[in-house]
């Protein structure tokens, strides 16, 4: 396909729509308030804002890559579509017994997250396949139709198809979805095999029930958002980012919109790895910090780390194992309740909480007017210094200290007998921990020293909380990229088309079948390919694979990637070395004697990505002109320090910023510490070290 000189890309976050018009290399952008009712009217009015900066028409426009939280919102807020599950007989509590583990060992009062479905939405059907694919009990039309018939009488409009080991042998899913079409063809319908054909029946149950339960609503969305852009004369194609950090079809999104849960966060992670590319760097982290959310992810020789299972509405304090797992590629990330608009509150044990509760765009925080009464963080930044209150988001919101004040004082100051000041400071040091602890448990689980890593910072507000961020991590070196404010947006437009297809075929070392193996992974190879054509007739397509892979009798999997020609030419000893060498990555040994396990196959489709050019660093120059001071809260000093004021947009290549300082854009600030210090990149980037002084 030949590249679109006019692209928009748009971001829907919980707070704030980010819209990014790219033309002829050029960037315009703008952040406008999120409307929930209708979420296609903050796209409308980001569009008209950005294409009159660049002085164009919206029917110029030749192609929109858009990302949104509407999924993740829906499963969250359990706002989907009225979902019925079909599964096997003595299957029907899978996704209420989940896998049985605690994720608070100790809790005697643990609650665990109440299902999608309850019980009397789940059905089943008789019939049966082994863990080998074979048909042990033949599944009649019958049974099917009379349970078909109950979902009629139900009055429901969508339908998740989950039966045991049908990622071995769909045939049996295949046979109710005819049965379902035929009778209900009205009725949205989603089945395990196409949409998570993976083994754990919990994680796969739970990924088609999502799936389901939110397809009636993204398939709204897109349908409304396609006529409200054609309306304003916009008649390109529309694609949609997805949680692997690649872009997919409308119609692709609309079939499989459990996809779409992380796709703002990748594209922020796709927009990291660009910078990392430019900077030939090998060891990052993306630190992405919005209204609602903050997202941690490592990226390792300018690859995001990805996964095939996350977790989504986490509903304990955030906490791993109290969410529902999607089983879906993924970018692997840490999400935390953090963000600009999540609100604080004292706890029992007199503590300062914050989040995961946020007071989004309606409301918004206390300091927007809007009617909010409860400090948010960007509450604490505003009393701290950190943000101009006549200069928000780029003057279009004004804000207000003594609501601020008032909120401060009312839910943590009067309890803890602290002035607003300190209420503030004191919010800002507990959000700042939990995203460096959050970092530091990351890294340890992969096995990284963070203080080996760089951290590239983006999203509205984690310029002003990265500075800190690094002190506590040990990190020396921070980069905060032209467009931070919209980054994730901005990551859109720097992903490529792409697919990936998983199967799971378990399958032993000591069984190994190069023949099976290389038909397997042919097929997943085409399912991926076809997919990627349908956005892209032209671009050559390059396939990544990967297998997950385990000693015989461990419980979970490390994946395995391998270059084309040991997937297509398999060999026992070498996929034996591969997983050893990756293994030890991991553990710092391996285990002599043991066989290894594969369980699930994965290939990845993908057009090239973006030709990058590398940037030659700047040499130290003059001080950049400041635009006067203000008083700025310096956390590791304790107090107020005078703080420089830059227009960003006015520094030079090569001029030098020391701290403590506050570096302003239109969409976000950098908050400089007294330890640090600036240069700007040829770039736009701002390269913030510690200071050599």
């Amino acid at each position: 396909m030949k590249t679109a000189s006019t692209r928009l890309g748009v971001d829907i976050g919980g707070t704030f729509t980010d819209v990014v018009l790219e033309r002829k290399g050029d960037l315009f952008s703008t952040k406008v308030l999120t409307t929930y009712a209708a979420p296609e009217d903050a796209i409308i009015d980001g569009m008209h804002q950005v294409c009159a900066k660049a002085g164009i028409t919206p029917d110029q426009i030749e192609q929109i890559i858009h990302g949104t939280t509407l999924a993740t919102n829906a499963l969250i807020e359990r706002r989907g579509a009225k979902t019925a599950l079909i599964t096997t007989e003595g299957f029907r509590d899978v996704i209420e017994m989940r896998t049985e583990s605690r994720f608070e060992q100790y809790d005697l009062n643990l609650n665990l997250p109440e299902p999608l479905l309850p019980r009397q939405m789940r059905f089943t059907v008789p019939g049966r396949v082994n863990a080998k694919g074979e048909v042990l009990i033949d599944l009649e039309r019958a049974d099917v139709e009379r349970v078909v018939d109950k979902i009629a009488a139900g009055g429901f409009t969508s339908v998740a198809v989950g039966l045991i080991h049908s990622y071995l042998n769909p045939a049996h899913e295949n046979l109710v979805r005819d049965v379902l079409m035929e009778r209900l063809p009205d009725v949205s319908v989603s089945i395990s095999s196409e949409v998570s054909p993976q083994m754990r029946e919990y994680e796969r149950f739970n990924t088609v029930v999502a799936n389901a339960y939110i397809k009636p609503l993204m398939a709204s969305y897109l349908g409304r958002l396609e006529n409200r852009l054609k309306d304003e004369g916009v008649t390109c194609r529309i694609f949609l980012m997805h949680s692997g950090g690649g872009i997919i079809s409308i119609q692709n999104a609309a079939d499989f919109p459990v996809r779409l849960v992380e796709s703002g966060p990748a594209g922020g992670a796709v927009f990291a790895a660009h910078i990392a590319s430019r900077y030939g760097l090998d060891k990052v982290l993306s630190f992405d910090m919005g209204g609602t959310t903050a997202k941690i992810c490592l990226i390792k020789n300018q690859t995001p780390k990805t996964s095939r299972v996350f977790e989504v509405a986490r509903t304990y304090r955030f906490k791993k194992g109290s969410g529902m797992p999607i089983s879906i590629p993924v970018i692997d990330m840490v999400e935390i309740g953090a963000g600009g608009g999540s609100l604080a509150h004292v706890d029992a044990m007199r503590q300062i909480r914050v989040g995961p509760e946020s007071a989004g765009s309606e409301p918004g925080p206390a300091c927007y007017g809007r009617g909010g009464t409860r400090p948010a963080v960007t509450d604490a930044d505003l009393i701290l210094g950190k943000l101009d209150p006549d200069n928000f988001a780029g003057g279009s919101i004004a804000l207000h200290p003594d609501a601020s004040n008032s909120a401060l004082d009312a839910h943590i100051g009067q309890t803890l007998d602290m002035d607003a000041v300190e209420s503030a400071f004191g919010l800002a040091e507990v959000v700042d921990e939990n995203m460096a602890n959050a970092a530091r448990v990351h890294a340890v689980e992969n096995g990284e020293d963070l203080s080996e890593y760089t951290m590239i910072a983006f999203g509205g507000a984690a310029p002003l909380h990265a500075g800190r961020l690094c002190e506590k991590l040990g990190v020396d070196r921070l980069l905060v990229p032209p467009g931070a404010g919209v980054g994730s947006a901005i990551g859109f437009l720097r992903a490529p088309f792409s697919f990936e297809a998983n199967r799971s075929v378990y399958m032993k070392l000591s069984d190994f079948d190069p023949e099976k193996i290389r038909t397997l992974l042919g097929e997943l190879q085409a399912e991926a390919t076809g997919f990627v054509r349908t956005c892209d007739a032209e671009s050559p397509i390059l396939s990544e694979f990967k297998v997950y892979m385990r000693y015989t009798g461990q419980g979970w999997e490390i994946p395995i990637p391998l270059t084309e020609a040991q997937a297509m030419a398999p060999d026992a000893a070498t996929f034996q070395a591969r997983f050893e060498e990756e293994y030890a990555k991991l553990f710092a040994r391996t285990v002599a004697g043991m066989d290894v396990e594969i369980t699930v196959w994965s290939v990845n489709a993908t057009t090239p990505p973006e030709q990058v050019e590398p940037i030659a660093p700047a040499s130290a120059g003059t001080a950049a002109k400041n635009l006067g001071a203000r008083q700025l809260f310096d956390a590791a000093q304790g107090g107020y320090l005078d703080a420089e004021v830059i227009d960003r947009e006015a520094m030079k290549t090569g001029q030098i910023v020391q701290g403590s300082a506050a570096i302003t854009e239109a969409e976000t600030t950098i908050i400089l510490p007294a330890s640090r210090q600036a240069i700007r990149q040829p770039d736009g980037c701002i390269d913030v070290t510690l200071r050599k002084n």
